[in-house]
């Protein structure tokens, strides 16, 4: 990929055409309330993209009318899509479910598919989504020089975390495939998050959330190696098992891919940090945890919203370096363990409320300058990417993108488009630690390329 790559570095995006759709059903306006679990997010927007060979069977601009007619019939189930966020007289936002409707841009690309450097997705992805300026979500339809189409979207995570999203991708393929009715209806009852009466709270929370009021002042960096990067790899199923037996133990028994593949880079991020001349530091990790099954029971397959919580650990970095991957693999199941219970979300919900209306934030995301590294790991082993057919085929290549800003880094698993059982990952990590992690651990991470994706 590397020569065609570095030739099409500078690909531009034409859009050609610009519509609002709009639910194909009119709506009662109402408004939605944010839960107490969707004020944890900042007014942050998430990038997804899809990318397919050219339909043989219609032309792009059938699929392009495809596309926009199944927007619309989706978006009478997934009204708060449609919508808009604006601030209620207490200072926090809610959802105004008008029908304003999404923004669906189609867009020509000067690049062929085969030409794209989707291991950057910074060259590459950032250039084929939409920069959502109104509403709720965005939608960018590009159609590439060879005649090959990118789908990509950006939606607002305070209304959606990436299972949500993954519903909608869902549905908006089942109709468009004529697959009705659809297989999932959202479920926006935000009375499944009501706070406990009376409230609950639990000094635990304290030591994973605070205020945003509490936040350290930003830090600046003028090390180019400390500026956040992103890049997307993909990892072989028996490397990937390899690595699971690894970090297990016969004592502890089998950990999951997850808590290996965790503990693996957490250690490999650990020992790039090394070189810093400050002993005794410390490294954090945050797993994002799903709450799901965890609040619900009936409708926890289709709650629409954020049912997210972001337990981390903290450990010297020496002790990451030189114990083996098991015992780090060890220290990320214990801190998971007391986590992925009911009564933790539970207990969140209730010490939001005692907060509101002061917005709150995951300590994972504050870094002072005295700390070592931080990162969130964020699984997204449920992503649909080969059921997200719109009518001429599964995508070839299909991601996440997330570069959040700040200076705590963010890594995504996925499932492989091509391989079953194979990993594709989005790291969003400083420049250095990328570099690192490549010189380290190319026998489990290789870059995305194109032989990869059969494309």
């Amino acid at each position: 990929m590397g020569e065609a790559a570095e030739k099409a570095r500078g690909f531009h995006v034409t859009t050609t055409r610009k519509q609002v759709i709009t639910a194909a059903l009119p709506l009662q306006d109402h408004w939605l309330p944010l839960s107490n679990l969707d004020l944890l997010l900042p007014p942050l927007d998430v990038y997804v993209c899809f990318c397919y060979k050219k339909p043989l069977n219609i032309t792009n601009s059938v699929a392009h009318e495809t596309l926009k007619t199944a927007l619309a019939e989706t978006l009478v189930s997934y009204y708060a899509f449609a919508g808009e966020i604006v601030t209620n007289p207490t200072g926090e936002p809610e959802i105004f479910c008008n029908n304003r409707g999404v923004d669906f841009m189609e867009a020509g690309a000067d690049v062929e598919l085969r030409e794209l450097n989707l291991y950057d997705p910074d060259e590459s992805v950032a250039k084929l989504v939409p920069i959502k300026k109104h509403g709720v979500i965005a939608i960018q339809v590009t159609q590439l020089k060879c005649g090959n189409i990118v789908v990509g979207c950006s939606f607002d995570h305070r209304v959606a975390d990436a299972y949500s999203m993954n519903m909608f991708l869902m549905s908006w393929a089942e109709i468009s495939r004529s697959d009705v009715p659809i297989s999932c209806v959202p479920s926006f009852r935000r009375s499944l998050l009501n706070p406990r009466r009376p409230l609950i709270v639990d000094s635990s929370i304290d030591q994973m959330y605070l205020p945003v009021t509490s936040l350290p002042p930003p830090q600046e960096t003028t090390n180019p190696d400390n500026i956040l990067a992103s890049r997307i790899y993909y990892i072989k199923a028996d490397v990937l098992e390899e690595l699971q037996n690894l970090a297990s133990s016969s004592k502890n028994g089998k950990r999951t891919k997850l808590e290996s593949f965790s503990a693996f880079i957490w250690k490999l991020v650990a020992e790039h940090s090394a070189k810093d001349p400050f002993p005794g530091k410390t490294s954090k990790l945050g797993i994002v945890v799903d709450g799901r099954k965890r609040l619900m029971e009936q409708e926890n397959n289709t709650y629409f919203g954020n049912v997210l919580s972001i337990p981390y650990g903290g450990q010297r970095i020496d002790d990451l370096i030189n114990k083996p991957l098991s015992w780090v693999t060890e220290e990320v199941h214990r801190f998971l363990e007391s986590s992925v219970t009911k009564e933790h979300f539970l207990n969140l919900i209730d010490w939001v409320e005692t907060r509101r209306p002061i917005p709150a934030v995951s300590k994972i995301y504050c870094v002072g300058s005295d700390e070592g590294p931080a990162f969130v790991m964020s699984s997204g082993r449920s992503f649909p990417v080969t059921q997200v057919d719109f009518g001429w085929g599964s995508p070839v290549f299909g991601s996440y993108h997330f570069p959040w800003g700040g200076t705590t880094g963010y890594v995504m698993p996925m499932p492989s488009p091509v391989y079953d059982g194979d990993w594709m990952v989005y790291l969003h990590l400083t420049k250095g630690q990328l570099k690192f992690i490549e010189e380290k651990a190319s026998h489990v991470l290789k870059p995305i390329d194109n032989d990869y994706l059969n494309i």
